[in-house]
């Protein structure tokens, strides 16, 4: 983890939470061009999975002096709703994993912060399931059936093990970088990748906004 969190600065730190080292890139490089952000901010690679991702943020947390800072679980995705598309954001109002779904914080704000951060990309909202593997063909179907929009490894397993450290905001973003039309396996994945990366890399401003706006009540 780089800039571990502290007591700096007038808001709570920020720890954002990924799983891969080409999604820890994309966040670590827009940093650089998404201005001040409230706090200490840090960017926190996991490891793939669920467990990688629940060991990952209680070790972090567990050595935070600045009790309540807040965890936003971010990376790419798998889109299980006709009609998305690789680059498509998804914004989490619940997670689910093993356990009881765990609401997210300030969705509606998020989500309008990143429509404005990354204009003219498609922004859904809804619940974001997990998986402990890669889903594919009907089981993309059965986890739709369900009402779940998107699905990724790490993204329930994180808020969890967050709030299981103490009380605190949470949240969740995800990129589509694989849909129920445009599946990894298919013809175009460089492509769908390049775009979701860029798309990743541009959210900054919308997570530093989510992040001023815990100044105010949010219990």
């Amino acid at each position: 983890m780089d800039d571990a969190p502290g007591a700096a600065g007038s808001a709570a730190p920020l720890l954002i939470a990924c799983a891969l080292g080409i999604e820890r890139l994309a966040l670590s490089s827009g940093r650089g061009r998404a201005g001040a952000a409230p706090g200490t901010v840090s960017v926190l690679r996991t490891g793939m999975g669920p467990r990688a991702a629940e060991a990952a943020v209680t070790r972090a947390l567990g050595r935070d002096r600045a009790p309540g800072t807040a965890v936003l679980a971010a990376g790419f995705c798998a889109g299980l709703s006709p009609g998305m598309h690789p680059g498509d954001l998804v914004v989490a109002d619940e997670t689910r994993g093993a356990g009881d779904p765990t609401a997210c914080t300030g969705t509606g704000l998020l989500a309008e912060a990143l429509a404005r951060a990354v204009p003219g990309r498609t922004v859904h909202t809804g619940p974001l399931t997990g998986s402990a593997h890669v889903v594919r063909g009907h089981e993309r179907a059965e986890l739709r059936a369900t009402g779940a929009i998107a699905v990724d490894m790490e993204s329930a397993a994180t808020l969890g093990a967050a709030l299981r450290s103490g009380p605190r905001p949470v949240a969740a973003v995800r990129v589509v970088v694989d849909a129920p039309e445009h599946e990894l396996v298919r013809i175009g994945t460089i492509r769908g990748g390049i775009s979701a990366f860029r798309v990743l890399r541009a959210v900054l401003p919308a997570f530093y906004e989510w992040h001023r706006s815990l100044l105010l009540p949010w219990r």
